[in-house]
């Protein structure tokens, strides 16, 4: 038969390792994953050994499971920061400007022309004419084929960019079907130089500088 104080010191013994668990508990919810329970305190087979071998088991797997998904974070973010390292560069080749002339810059236009896209090339544009100090910019569209009123717009824009900059705008690579949808459309190119090629518009230059030499 148990005596009173017996049963005085297992109902003592029970609240402490309760608070112990709970305790336990608290610092894994807080992100302490090493938290383990004493299992020796008690003999083989006793319950509560039991009890704290499997709430020790658990927080085992619950270790394991946060560094599987620590490292599936770790992983993913490099992904995540190789995908826009890569989107970078393409958007980089997509926007090549080129300084083909002492104080000129060319931008080869090619592929479609939409919103972000022509915000993308006019911040580039107007970046490398003040990084660069140049004099002309050089839009060069012989790669487009069609051209809209929108895309009319987007260049418009973006030689008004460039003068408000202090640089010349020229555009080149003009054929004879955007020439007659701009001539259709009524699109007014104002104070845009238009020639049929790069050579042409390079060829301009040349002879501006022979002139200047005179």
């Amino acid at each position: 038969m148990t005596s009173p104080e017996d049963a005085n010191d297992s109902s003592a013994n029970l609240l402490e390792s309760v608070a112990e668990i709970l305790t336990a508990m608290s610092n894994v919810v807080a992100g302490d994953y090493a938290t383990r329970l004493e299992e020796e305190r008690f003999p083989p087979g006793h319950a509560l050994r039991t009890l704290y071998h499997g709430i020790n088991d658990m927080f085992g797997s619950l270790d394991v499971e946060r560094q599987r998904v620590t490292a599936y974070e770790k992983e993913l973010e490099e992904k995540l920061d190789m995908i826009e390292a890569q989107q970078a560069a393409i958007r980089e080749l997509a926007t090549p400007i080129i300084e083909v002339w002492d104080g000129v810059l060319c931008l080869p236009v090619v592929g479609v022309i939409d919103t972000v896209r022509s915000a993308e090339m006019t911040e580039s544009l107007l970046g490398a004419i003040v990084a660069r100090r140049a004099r002309s910019a050089i839009i060069d569209i012989t790669a487009i084929q069609v051209m809209d009123t929108g895309t009319a717009d987007y260049f418009l824009r973006m030689a008004k960019s460039v003068r408000l900059l202090g640089a010349e705008c020229l555009l080149t690579g003009v054929n004879p079907s955007i020439a007659q949808t701009i001539v259709h459309m009524g699109v007014d190119l104002g104070d845009i130089r238009t020639f049929r090629d790069l050579r042409s518009a390079l060829a301009s230059f040349d002879l501006r500088r022979t002139r200047s030499r005179r």
